[in-house]
């Protein structure tokens, strides 16, 4: 694979479906559009910002250590969350000055209520953590 961020196959493999709603929090200068694009182009309509109020399928959390609490913000990404979705949390990588370490997610995740379902590389500067809620097979 070149460039996962742009490979459609890479992101169905996660989950992603043409037809799903996605909420995107945490948008900065440095997310990646190769990948915000990516997504758009499987699930075919744009991704959904901060303010939606409707129920999403995935919450695509874009989160850099010294952002705030993780955990706090993965307990309000469940807030629209369908029972069957997912949270996408996008970290930036390893050697990053932002990187966040696995451990962090790990715990974040477990009191939130969720489990870390699978981590791959997502682009040059991104890994993505697959987040599924309690009571999900732990998916890929």
């Amino acid at each position: 694979m070149v460039n996962d961020a742009i490979d459609v196959a890479f992101w169905e493999k996660l989950g992603f479906a043409g037809g799903q709603i996605v909420q995107e929090i945490g948008w900065d200068e440095d997310s990646d559009d190769d990948l915000r694009a990516a997504i758009e182009d499987v699930v075919g309509a744009s991704l959904e910002d901060e303010d939606f109020d409707g129920v999403v399928d995935v919450v695509m959390l874009w989160w850099r250590d010294g952002d705030g609490d993780l955990i706090d913000d993965c307990v309000d990404a469940l807030t629209n969350l369908a029972d069957k979705g997912f949270v996408l949390l996008l970290v930036p990588k390893a050697g990053h000055p932002d990187h966040v370490d696995a451990a962090d997610i790990q715990e974040a995740a477990q009191t939130a209520g969720l489990k870390v379902g699978s981590t791959s590389k997502a682009g040059p500067e991104w890994i993505a953590v697959k987040l599924v809620q309690a009571g999900q097979s732990k998916q890929r």
